[in-house]
């Protein structure tokens, strides 16, 4: 296997022979990995039991994983930390896809666009436009300073360890977030393959994510990649193409999307107007109106409660009731708020649920409509227009900017053999990301049509197996209840999370356990290849740039390589403990991330680049303003950041943008104060204007 990782016999391969090998090595992959599918499918018709095949989709794709990691282990610091810069553009552009394709763009992309229609569009224009920021203003450049990790280009552009220091913070706080949201979905996925608790399943594929990126750092993870961008675009295509067929009869389903979409629209003028959804709605007025006078006085209220459900749970016991009654209520017992407090916390969270209830469609908005409100309407309505239509400008722009200036992202550019390649190599990753960001929002609208027209109106004791499946796992992704008692279920009954859109598609279409077995292997992939570039993205930041560049420069290689792993290791526990306590939605977590890297990185690397007069003093209180005014906004307004900060005071909205874009106040903050603070202090040392030179006029033989 040696010659695969680029030696033979000790000597370095060519770069022809490399890439031949590469070829071979990933066509004989795919080949094996479709049989693998292949057999688990027979096996199926033969009799073998779902949890067998989730089991073995987990358990044989995390071995795969951790089998190149095995393989790639190394100890030499160029390729721990860039793949010793031999990655082919083409692989190298497989590889971004797949750490770019994590658990919310697999997951939850189509999910969003499944609860919010089009606006749920922003998040693809500002993911792809961030690709074109990269090619154009980044990755070229970055390439050509040659160093590991981002903070090594602001240490070396700007001089000195302030820079560097505040750069290693960002990288850490914005890839530690984004890290929590795909050890998020790692749980997710892993407990609904196999069965076993959320928490559990979080630290089963925390295995997987650590003997690959702790043995063999980038150049493991790189291959790791390739191999699970293969799986995750199989895995996203073949159930959407199916339902495509199954609804249309074609099976290009980006082709059917608008013919579909005039479906679900009219689908939903007639939803809107059914007798039996506005006596749900009706009903689920009344819960929020009895909610809101129990918040009223919570004390009193609580204190009924407690007494009317100990005297039903006696009446049943003195009326010698079945043991399962008996038991409903003992739990309905068990499950009341401990105290005042806690009672607030639980009517609030629910009187909200029954509040967005009562409106049309479950509180989704029709999917044809741009924005919220009417530009024409009254004035409240012209109000809500512009500030949806603002948002949603807002978050296209953070996405964008984000995009350009996430770490993990940027490190990849590192790997390849030259400038030239850095420029192929973004562009390979375009194409393979947009093959399924294209096939999104087909997906969303295909689901939704399934929903309204295959789900809704089923009788409840006909509804499929995966319905309690899924309420299984957790009742907050996905449950029914007949508010009405007509053993119908209307729309407004089922609440499914944008979270398992993807991963319920396959069996909501009819097909085999196995496809979803690998859409949910699919989906592992994404997020696992993620958390990998992003634990090393802040194990290299720790061990490379505090440890070595800041604290111990004469170290050897063998012990900064030591030291990253080490660090990786005590990073992935922590952001495993936090994923657990499932501190918000993988979503949110995601954009906040996007945001601080925007608002924090973006300007000290674009002005580093195209401006001599950018120094290093003005670069730190740059990347610092911005990324405080950032989280600031967020802490604020957003409501998980406040509930675990006890923030009381009013939101107050700047110009009624949400928290999730706040990065669009802390990027013209940061690119503020690092042009005012450059022009008022000493110009940056002739060695840091020379490197500009340097970086944006390359030697032509160099690319």
């Amino acid at each position: 296997m040696a010659g695969f990782f680029g030696t033979r016999d000790g000597v370095r391969m060519s770069s022809q022979q490399f890439r031949a090998q590469l070829n071979r090595v990933y066509s004989w992959y795919t080949a094996g990995f479709v049989a693998f599918v292949l057999v688990l499918a027979l096996a199926e018709r033969m009799g073998l039991p779902r949890l067998w095949i989730g089991f073995t989709f987990l358990m044989a794709t995390i071995a795969l994983y951790a089998g190149i990691g095995v393989m790639s282990r190394t100890t030499d610091a160029s390729e721990y930390y860039v793949a010793g810069r031999r990655v082919p553009a083409v692989y190298n552009g497989m590889a971004t896809g797949a750490d770019w394709m994590s658990a919310a763009s697999f997951i939850g992309l189509a999910g969003t666009l499944y609860l919010t229609g089009y606006s749920g569009l922003a998040f693809i224009m500002g993911w792809t436009g961030g690709y074109c920021l990269v090619a154009l203003v980044l990755a070229p450049y970055l390439r050509k300073f040659g160093q590991f990790t981002i903070p090594d280009f602001l240490g070396e552009r700007y001089g000195g360890n302030l820079p560097r220091l505040i750069g290693l913070a960002a990288a850490i706080l914005c890839s530690f977030t984004y890290l929590v949201a795909q050890i998020y979905g790692v749980g997710l996925i892993t407990s609904y393959l196999t069965g076993i608790a959320f928490e559990l399943g979080i630290f089963l594929g925390l295995g997987g994510i650590l003997v690959c990126s702790f043995l063999g750092g980038m150049r493991a993870v790189t291959w790791t990649q390739v191999a699970q961008y293969i799986i995750l675009v199989v895995a996203y295509l073949i159930p959407v193409v199916w339902l495509s067929v199954k609804q249309t009869g074609v099976p290009v389903p980006q082709l059917v999307y608008g013919f579909q979409l005039e479906k679900v629209t009219a689908k939903e003028k007639e939803l809107i107007a059914d007798p039996k959804e506005q006596q749900v709605r009706a009903l689920y007025g009344q819960h929020s109106d009895a909610l809101l006078e129990k918040l009223k006085h919570p004390e009193e209220s609580l204190a009924a409660d407690r007494l009317a459900a100990n005297k039903q749970l006696e009446s049943l016991k003195n009326g010698n009731a079945s043991v399962a009654a008996i038991s409903a209520a003992g739990k309905v017992m068990a499950n009341m708020p401990r105290d005042e407090a806690a009672a607030v916390k639980a009517w609030t969270a629910a009187q909200v649920a029954a509040e967005s209830k009562t409106r049309p469609l479950n509180g989704m908005p029709p999917h044809a409509t741009q924005f919220a409100g009417d530009p024409d309407g009254t004035p409240k309505e012209q109000a809500l227009y512009d500030t949806s239509r603002r948002n949603f400008l807002a978050l296209v722009f953070c996405l964008m900017v984000g995009t350009a200036a996430l770490p993990h992202i940027l490190m990849r550019y590192y790997t390849v053999p030259s400038v030239r390649e850095a420029r192929q190599s973004v562009t390979w990753s375009l194409f393979f990301i947009i093959l399924l960001y294209l096939t999104a929002p087909a997906l969303a609208v295909l689901v939704k049509y399934e929903v309204f027209t295959g789900l809704v109106g089923m009788p409840f004791d006909r509804l499929p197996a995966w319905v309690n499946t899924w309420s299984r796992v957790d009742p907050a992704l996905l449950s029914v209840v007949d508010v009405n008692k007509d053993n119908i279920l209307q729309l407004n009954e089922l609440s499914i999370s944008g979270d398992i859109i993807v991963l319920l598609t396959p069996e909501l279409s009819g097909l085999p356990y196995v496809i979803s077995g690998l859409v949910a292997a699919g989906g592992l992939a994404a997020a696992l290849s993620t958390a990998d570039g992003l634990l090393l993205t802040i194990s290299n930041a720790l061990g490379h740039d505090l440890y070595y560049k800041m604290i111990d420069p004469n170290a050897s290689t063998v012990s900064r390589v030591t030291v990253s792993k080490i660090l990786l290791l005590m990073v992935a526990l922590l952001a495993a403990y936090v994923a657990a306590q499932k501190p918000a939605d993988i979503l949110f977590l995601v954009s906040a991330a996007f945001s601080f890297a925007a608002a924090s990185f973006f300007p000290a690397l674009s002005l580093g680049i195209f401006w001599k007069r950018a120094t290093g003093t003005a670069a730190a209180l740059g990347m610092m303003s911005g990324l405080c005014v950032t989280f600031y906004y967020m802490l604020v307004n957003q409501h998980w950041l406040r509930a675990t900060f006890g923030i009381t005071s009013p939101i107050q909205l700047w110009w009624g943008i949400d928290p999730i874009s706040a990065g669009v106040f802390g990027v013209p903050v940061g690119f503020a104060v690092i042009i005012l603070v450059s022009l008022v202090t000493p110009k940056p040392p002739r060695k840091s204007q020379d490197l500009v030179e340097y970086i944006r006029y390359p030697d032509l033989k160099s690319l």
